[in-house]
């Protein structure tokens, strides 16, 4: 009865039907034309999915099988009248379903209560069987068959005649495809009417063609979208305003919103000279408004038929909007028009900027807040580091009092004692130099420590200009990184590269944090026995501070979007936002760029280059300390 490629056919079209209404759920695609389509598909659903259940019914158990084909005769009798409301939705622009449609539903329904109660009267089957040669029909399945034919072949025609009468290529396009969805069941179902050639399922699968071919309609052609208003409605909205002139200025045409930039009492009109709204200043409500809009338009104007150029300009009118004045933004572009190689005119058209001007504004800000929130969470990283870096400091001047404490007591203990010397005094006293020494030094370092977080502490549009040497900047960026080079297990060498002593002009708070994402990064990459580079270079243009490090360096995917946009290879552990802030940083505050290189030994080379330009001079090596190419260690060993 049910072949087992109907069944495949059917798990298939099941399986595509449920992913579409859980698609078209979600999407929120449900326009009245797109919820007709959704019930046609559901329809199409229980038709077929009765069909297969009864592949798995015992022949002999006639009353299942029976319900189940009252299932498929009422979801059947359904589709031609969804078909139908479709086309006529489509023509007479429906945005609900109005009353006297749902009188379409009135026969499927009653096909419906006629089918489930059979048995009482036999007016559809007067003997059922699931064999197609056996079954005796009653006669009301010619009223539900010739309703059927009625609506189908009324869609089609609908669609078929609203196309030759608007020859449109894509109207045509549209309505084809649309009225070919109904041919296949209506030839299946005159076949299948007067013979019994065709199984029970050839009609479900001719209404396939149906659903498949209305989907494409809507969703591909978007056929609901497309109306002759259309038209207009682009024409309007490829300019927000606009105004036709002839070459003298008179106004030749312009549309509604254009005259919403003018008080209504200056009722500006086609056949009317532009300079005749250029007036004094009278007192009248918007006078100077429109004065100003037609002055800057007549000057730009000048210009256009000077140069038989386009010109650009941007023009901030304030317009009444529900009794309140709002200032808005126009960029005005003014085109020349040429006949016959003659001036004939103008064509002026005002595009609405203000919302774009407000969300570039919104952008910056949020920007501003992103370079913020990005610098706090580097802070909130660098907390476990700050404690560490305090806390051994801490505990040395502890150490160093108590020990001073001890001194002291000792010495209390020991005036008047003649057995103590003169010597003995000198030694303890020798001791508590060394143990304050060693409390300068506790303290100078938890000074540097400080300072440099309070700098980081500042916020991204506090940056101050101030110059400082790479020496400097690689010194904090050291001791920011410590704790975490020391938990990472790498270690960090310096290489100066003879630019120890060369000072910059800029924020060193932004470098500090390009810098410490980029030693960040270079941990994460290699965790343990890593060796990272922290060098300095120049060229003829630029100031090159790179890190180099041995990890498995970048996927060719990321290279192609690097510094462009939020991207990481650290999965949940990371935002995407460190490099992407990084150039902003380098880029707005130096006017450089970052780079990346493959390392030759291994890994990966993230640099930035910062031009000449805010390079000041060098100081003297000697005065810097060290030679040029020194080199030095951070990191292991170091705590």
């Amino acid at each position: 009865m049910i072949s087992n490629l109907f069944a495949v056919f059917a798990i298939v079209a099941l399986l595509f039907i449920g992913s579409f209404v859980i698609w078209s759920l979600k999407s929120g695609h449900l326009r009245l034309l797109h919820k007709l389509y959704l019930a046609l598909a559901l329809c199409y659903a229980i038709w077929v999915l009765a069909l297969l259940i009864m592949k798995f019914v015992d022949p002999d158990n006639i009353p299942v099988l029976f319900c189940l084909d009252a299932v498929t005769n009422s979801a059947g009798s359904l589709m031609p009248a969804i078909y139908l409301c479709i086309a006529l939705a489509f023509l007479r622009d429906w945005e609900k379903m109005p009353k006297k449609a749902w009188w379409f539903f009135a026969i499927p329904l009653l096909t419906t209560i006629v089918v489930w109660t059979n048995s009482f009267h036999h007016l559809q089957y007067r003997v059922f069987s699931v064999i197609k040669s056996e079954i005796v029909f009653g006669p009301y399945s010619l009223v539900s068959g010739f309703y059927c034919y009625f609506c189908i072949l009324a869609a089609m025609y609908l669609m078929v005649r609203y196309a030759l009468m608007n020859r449109i290529r894509m109207y045509v396009l549209q309505c084809t495809v649309f009225a070919l969805g109904g041919v296949c069941p209506v030839i299946v179902s005159a076949v299948s009417t007067f013979t019994s050639t065709f199984p029970i399922t050839a009609t479900p699968l001719s209404f396939m063609t149906t659903v498949v071919l209305n989907g494409i309609a809507i969703y591909c052609l978007h056929i609901f979208d497309i109306k002759p208003i259309a038209t207009q409605l682009v024409l309007d909205s490829i300019s927000d305003a606009y105004l036709v002139l002839s070459d003298s200025g008179r106004v030749i045409s312009f549309n509604k919103p254009f005259t919403q930039m003018f008080p209504q009492n200056l009722k500006l009109r086609e056949g009317a000279f532009l300079q005749e709204y250029l007036s004094e200043e009278d007192g009248r409500p918007g006078s100077r408004n429109a004065n100003q809009v037609i002055y800057d338009l007549n000057s730009a104007a000048e210009s256009c038929r000077t140069s038989l150029t386009t010109i650009f300009y941007e023009q901030s009118i304030i317009i009444r909007e529900r009794e309140a004045a709002v200032k808005k933004y126009y960029i005005t572009e003014v085109s020349p028009v040429i006949l016959k190689k003659s001036f004939a005119g103008y064509v002026v058209i005002f595009k609405d900027v203000t919302q774009l001007k407000k969300s570039m504004q919104e952008l910056q800000d949020s920007q501003a807040r992103m370079m913020e929130q990005e610098r706090l969470a580097f802070l909130g990283q660098m907390i476990g580091g700050l404690a560490h870096n305090l806390k051994t400091p801490i505990m040395s001047i502890s150490g160093c009092a108590s020990s001073v404490e001890a001194l002291v007591q000792e010495c209390r203990e020991s005036l008047g004692d003649p057995e103590v010397t003169e010597a003995d005094y000198r030694e303890i006293l020798q001791e508590m130099d060394e143990w304050l020494k060693k409390i300068h030094e506790s303290s100078s370092y938890m000074s540097e420590v400080i300072t440099v977080i309070k700098g980081q502490a500042t916020t991204v549009v506090s940056s101050a200009e101030a110059e400082f040497t790479v020496d400097e900047l690689f010194k904090r960026v050291t001791l920011l990184m410590r704790h975490e080079l020391y938990t990472s297990r790498n270690s960090l060498t310096i290489e100066y590269g003879g630019e120890r002593g060369t000072l910059i002009r800029g924020d060193i708070n932004g470098l500090i944090q390009v810098l410490d994402n980029f030693i960040s990064n270079a941990t994460y990459a290699q965790y343990g026995n890593g060796k990272i580079v922290l060098g300095a270079a120049r060229d003829q243009e630029n100031l090159k501070i790179y890190v180099k490090d041995n990890g498995p360096g970048v996927s060719e995917q990321i290279k192609t979007r690097l510094f462009r946009e939020m991207v990481t290879s650290k999965g949940m552990k990371g935002t995407g936002l460190g490099l992407y802030i990084s150039q902003a940083i380098v880029h707005g505050n130096f006017g450089g760029n970052l780079w990346y290189e493959d390392n030759p030994e291994g890994g990966a080379i993230f640099g930035m280059s910062i031009p000449l330009e805010h390079i000041v001079e060098k100081f003297n090596e000697g005065e810097a300390g060290g030679l040029q190419n020194e080199k030095k260690e951070a990191g292991i060993g170091t705590e």
